[in-house]
């Protein structure tokens, strides 16, 4: 039988490029040791920094050392390798913007070759966090206070700013969580205790994005939820996270043992079904695909569940919660990106 041609796409021009290649990494060798590991040829594509693409040897040299490659001296970075004309399916590993935003799904579409994930729209909604939080309003779960803002109403006019800072003074109070709308892997986000820290952290995350989130600081357990699937999508057991740093960071994300996690997360069952059931919700009203990881607030004095946000596209590094959830539920890794690959075709196939 002839193999599948997967395209695996990793690297790009965000700040999450490392992280993009661990996964990629990880990814690969899931897919030499899948169920069938004689059904598919991994060709890799790696994108630098200044967005060139580059397939063959310098694709296998990132992934062989896990190293990103110096920018590239020849090629241009709007012609793609001749090998991406072979591909039968692709699997993006690019996290951040011009990765998991719509992007890169967007060129994918125009290829008419299926690809793993979301597709423009569910990307592009789970991406940016203000697009998410309007979307999970109107699809009623429930979460916590949070102001839109605009870098324009941070940097042009004092006045506006003043008028911003006293609406998050009296709307959500301190502390809060000051972050860039789309930016993931918790890069540039600041937790805030007064109105200095907030005017400061507004001015920050202005140099990351146009638009900002800030979110109301809660008292609760951090806990997540993968989800899998399309039309009928499955969510995993729920995942517990605990760490010692002041907030989740992206140092204490992607460092081995900064973060415990505890899965199954020891939680009530009815409130475990409850995650569980929003998670899928999540998945629904944003029109994912494919795969999602869904985090959540569980307030213990309350018994309140809250959603945070969706992640149409997580992490496969050997801390990432979505394998391993779904390993906590009976599908391994190397089973997992298998059937990510059969959804992709299942969902992105071009219709006759």
């Amino acid at each position: 039988m002839e193999k599948l041609r997967v395209g695996l796409v990793f690297g790009g021009c965000s700040g999450e490029h490392e992280v993009s290649i661990t996964s990629a990494k990880a990814v690969r060798g899931a897919l030499q040791t899948a169920p069938n590991p004689d059904k598919y040829e991994v060709v890799p594509f790696y994108i630098h920094k200044n967005g060139c693409w580059q397939a063959g040897e310098v694709a296998n040299h990132v992934l062989e050392t896990g190293k990103p490659q110096d920018q590239a001296e020849e090629g241009n970075r709007w012609q793609f390798p001749d090998a991406a004309a072979s591909v039968d399916v692709w699997f993006p590993i690019l996290h951040g913007p011009n990765g998991e935003d719509g992007t890169i799904q967007g060129l994918l579409q125009l290829m008419q070759v299926p690809y793993v994930g979301s597709g423009v729209l569910g990307s592009a909604a789970g991406m940016d966090k203000i697009a998410m939080k309007t979307v999970f309003a109107a699809a009623g779960l429930p979460q916590v206070k949070y102001v839109p803002v605009t870098r324009e109403q941070v940097w042009s006019d004092p006045c506006v700013f003043k008028q911003v800072c006293d609406r998050i003074d009296e709307t959500i109070g301190y502390p809060n969580f000051v972050k860039p709308a789309n930016l993931g892997s918790s890069v540039g986000i600041s937790k805030v205790r007064s109105r200095l820290e907030l005017e400061a952290a507004l001015d920050s995350a202005a140099s990351f994005d146009r638009r900002i989130v800030v979110e109301a600081g809660v008292v609760a357990r951090e806990v997540e939820c993968a989800v899998l699937g399309n039309g009928k999508p499955r969510a995993s057991v729920v995942g517990e996270i605990s760490f010692d740093s002041d907030f989740y960071d992206y140092e204490t994300k992607y460092t081995e043992g900064r973060a415990s996690l505890q899965i199954p997360a020891p939680l009530p069952a009815d409130i475990t079904e409850k995650i569980q059931e929003m998670a899928i919700n999540a998945f629904i009203a944003v029109d994912a695909a494919g795969l999602s990881r869904v985090d959540f607030f569980y307030v213990e004095s309350t018994r309140e569940v809250l959603i945070n946000e969706i992640n149409t596209l997580p992490g496969f590094t050997s801390t990432s919660m979505y394998p391993m959830l779904w390993g906590a539920s009976g599908v391994e890794f190397p089973e997992l990106v298998d059937r990510l690959i059969q959804l992709a075709v299942e969902y992105h196939a071009p219709s006759d």
